[in-house]
């Protein structure tokens, strides 16, 4: 059996994503560390390392208003479907592919996580676990991961039946498409995209697919390779053998681990439980990489697991990119477009040999029963389909994405411009809403709306003909305005023009106050080492909009570290509004000043069940603070100086609650008491 794709209703506990974050993101991502490459096997690959990683995430907002209190929601679900397989794509959620289900036992090959609950994991923070994420454009996790993509239905030339999800990337000014498809007889899902570059000039590109699976004691990962550069979020990186490091539940730690596949052989990954079944992904040779992440056994690995879903819901992820490592960006020709395909299935192979002993045995039967399913020849003649069928105009729309496309396309007509986009991925008008709609104005008629200024100023744009159609606009005393100000500000420090946008920010301020521009005034003043001014710029954009919490937390975050404690309790006190002193993250900063104050009772009840929805991968403020707070009474009641000492017998005695611990990596002197 094969059925046309058909969409449905998924309805799960669901947590609110909130409003974007009002602020533009003014921090630079830092590169990622390099690996170590031994003299005796030098890694091309890693020449890459870093490369591209640093860049900005303007003009995307943050996605960091969302909570914890989960209610039913009913997610938009399309489903394809054979006599060996079910897979659910959710296009408003990046087109994560949410469930592939073996039919004849009804086994979930991927971590179906029963509840979507966002935390601080991405570029643009909100980050969410289970199935498979499509990451692209810029290093981790796509800046699209809790966004809508566009989902069309299409038919192919030879009859296939296709779910097709792409969108534009808005920092890179690239194209991706991804052509889902399950023929009737097809023990895999095929899975064909499609990475543009429509640019004259060469960027970096990134491509990971990220896939959860269930971990269990018996979990063993399988991949034809013998060597890895482990990141164990505790420093660098290493090499390893890896034949004693294929089971996820025997580490301690979290950890990652990159392999290295040697060239010419077929691509692949698995995940094979006690039976030896569990799901396997393979692809054409482009997408070389493959790599395994675990939580590890420790206690905030087990923390990070429960916080994004609930108790008892363990997972890994084997991964699969272009480049060795997710701390690389390839370079990516001008004009180019890259392609490749990838397959998703059930794996069977005998459990003796798999979880024997003997790794290269157990690699090897794995790749044999993985070429048994599907052969590199397969997979070229899929991708050649793939290839013939790839501009062939969609028959339905079944989810739109954001507009940005849609503007982008008007301003390369009006602009006499090439087309972004083939003919296989249109952008519907339809797609336009009110975040488009200044710049539509700006583009049709010369104008940029003029709003109140202590209202949220919109969604940025930072590329460089809008910045010359808004440098243009201003020269009318009608966009002269406080917003027209704010946007050049930001536009000249999305291209590095710190100097630009301080005087833009100037003028927006000047033309009216508003908490927008003193506030990105005051970050240039911290940056600069001015920490006065910007303390007090920050004060002030607070009491220009004490009702913003994001405001809130970046102003105490930088109070607290210039020891101003005293300044934080005041604008608690007088000017942040209840909205904002409820948050999670602000209590954490009420907490901290606490102690800095000498209110240890106080401290402790601030941090006596607290729960900060936006805790960070790899932040342990929570944990720092419990020992903190500890040494602090202890030397208290027993009259001693806080020293070396007392710090190691405080980690010793006085382990911090289990709702406290997001460590992902535990000393081995703590870990041991």
């Amino acid at each position: 059996m094969s059925s046309a794709p058909r969409v449905e209703e998924l309805v799960m506990p669901a947590a609110n994503l909130g409003p974007e974050n009002p602020l533009p993101s003014l921090v630079v991502p830092q590169p990622a560390n390099k690996p170590d490459v031994l003299p005796d096997n030098p890694d091309p690959d890693l020449a890459y390392v870093g490369w591209g990683c640093d860049t900005p995430l303007l003009p995307y907002r943050l996605q960091d208003g969302y909570d914890r209190e989960r209610r039913p929601r009913a997610f938009r679900a399309i489903v394809l479907e054979n006599e060996h397989l079910r897979a659910t794509f959710l296009p408003e959620l990046g087109g994560r592919l949410w469930s592939l289900v073996a039919r004849a036992t009804e086994r979930e090959l991927l971590f179906r996580n029963p509840v979507f609950q966002p935390a601080d994991l991405a570029a643009r923070n909100a980050w969410f676990s289970g199935g498979v994420e499509w990451n692209c454009s810029i290093a981790h996790h796509t800046p699209l991961t809790c966004e809508p993509l566009f989902a069309a239905l299409v038919e192919a030339p030879d009859g296939r039946q296709i779910v097709r999800l792409y969108e534009w990337d808005r920092i890179r000014g690239t194209l991706y498409q991804l052509d889902a498809w399950l023929p009737a007889d097809s023990p895999v899902l095929f899975v064909g995209v499609r990475y543009i570059n429509p640019h004259d000039h060469e960027i970096p590109a990134y491509w990971w697919s990220n896939i959860a699976v269930p971990e269990t004691a018996q979990t063993r990962v399988l991949v034809p390779a013998d060597e890895a550069y482990s990141h164990a979020y505790s420093g660098g990186m290493d090499v390893h053998a890896i034949h004693d490091r294929t089971y996820p539940a025997r580490e301690p730690h979290a950890t990652d681990y990159f392999y290295r596949l040697p060239a010419g052989a077929q691509p692949w990954v698995a995940a094979l439980e006690a039976d030896g079944q569990g799901l396997f992904q393979t692809s054409t040779p482009r997408l070389k990489g493959r790599k395994l992440f675990v939580w590890g056994q420790g206690p905030g690995g087990q923390r990070w697991q429960e916080f994004l879903s609930v108790a008892g819901q363990a997972y890994i992820e084997i991964q699969a990119g272009l480049a060795r490592t997710q701390g690389a960006c390839l370079p990516m020709p001008a004009r180019a477009t890259w392609h490749w395909v990838e397959a998703y299935g059930l794996l069977q192979a005998d459990p003796a040999v798999i979880h024997g002993d003997d790794w290269v045995a157990a690699r090897t039967l794995a790749a044999e029963n993985v070429a048994a399913v599907i052969n590199p020849e397969q997979l070229a003649a899929a991708e050649a389909r793939f290839v013939a069928g790839w501009d062939q105009v969609p028959t339905e729309h079944v989810n739109l994405g954001r507009g940005w496309g849609r503007l982008e396309i008007q301003r390369r007509a009006r602009a006499d411009e090439p087309a972004l986009a083939p003919p296989g991925l249109p952008f519907p008008v339809e797609s336009l809403t009110d975040q488009q709609q200044p710049w539509l104005d700006l583009l049709s008629a010369g104008r940029l709306p003029a709003r109140d200024p202590r209202s949220r100023p919109g969604a940025w744009l930072v590329q460089k003909p809008w910045r010359e159609l808004l440098r243009a606009a201003v020269a009318d005393d009608a966009n002269d305005h406080w917003l027209a100000w704010l946007h050049l500000g930001v536009m000249a420090y999305a291209v590095g023009d710190e100097a630009g946008a301080r005087e833009a920010w100037r003028t927006s301020s000047a033309r009216a106050a508003n908490p927008v521009a003193t506030r990105c005034l005051a970050q240039l003043d911290l940056r600069a080492g001015d920490k006065e001014a910007a303390l007090a710029g920050l004060v002030e954009a607070c009491r220009q909009a004490p009702d913003w919490p994001r405001l809130a937390v970046e102003t105490g975050r930088a109070l607290l570290a210039e020891g101003r404690a005293e300044t934080f309790t005041d604008l608690w006190a007088t000017v942040w509004t209840e909205t904002v002193r409820e948050q999670g993250r602000m209590k954490l900063l009420a907490a901290r000043a606490a102690l800095a104050l000498g209110n240890l009772d106080q401290c402790e009840a601030l941090l006596h069940g607290l729960v900060v929805p936006d805790m960070r991968e790899g932040e342990v403020s929570l944990t720092d603070l419990w020992y903190q707070l500890w040494e602090q009474r202890v030397a208290q009641r027993e009259g001693l100086e806080v020293d070396d000492a007392l710090r190691a017998r405080v980690r010793r005695e006085y382990p911090p609650p289990a709702d406290l611990d997001f460590r992902m990596h535990v000393p081995a002197d703590e870990a041991a008491s």
